[in-house]
């Protein structure tokens, strides 16, 4: 199966992130892992700056469950970068973002993937219900469920 590469439009929020000259690696072109930060940096960005997630104090806190990518072009220092997110499934203590990455402003992704928060409670790490003001958030950017393959 072929996996469709998705247009800007598909995403609800962007976050422009700068390259770093030690984000390429010895191909000259900007690591694969470097991708995965961007997905959570996007995705953590959007949270923090509206409000809905206290990195340091909240009692609610988002691990990590799952995040995948697919790869169409590369990226090497100094590509201006915009990260595309969107939500596809809210669940009770779980959410799944569905990311792109964008060189400057094209339309195509150069990049794209999903990244899956679970909400827990800080000290004990047992899932919880997403709370009220972040579901609200959340909503305001979810899309349509993707269907990544042809």
């Amino acid at each position: 199966m072929r996996t469709l590469i998705r247009n800007r439009s598909v995403f609800r929020h962007f976050c422009p992130i700068t390259t770093r000259w030690s984000d390429n690696d010895a191909y000259g072109h900007v690591n694969n892992v470097v991708y995965y930060s961007w997905f959570d940096t996007a995705v953590n960005q959007f949270l923090s700056a509206n409000q809905a997630l206290d990195i340091e104090h909240g009692a609610v806190i988002g691990l990590v469950i799952e995040t995948q990518c697919n790869y169409f072009s590369s990226f090497a220092f100094p590509d201006p970068v915009s990260v595309g997110i969107s939500v596809s499934r809210l669940g009770n203590s779980s959410v799944r973002y569905e990311v792109a990455i964008f060189r400057a402003n094209d339309e195509l992704a150069a990049a794209q993937g999903h990244f899956v928060h679970v909400y827990v409670d800080r000290v004990s790490r047992r899932p919880v219900p997403i709370p009220a003001r972040m579901r609200e958030l959340l909503q305001s950017i979810q899309g349509e469920p993707h269907d990544d393959k042809r």
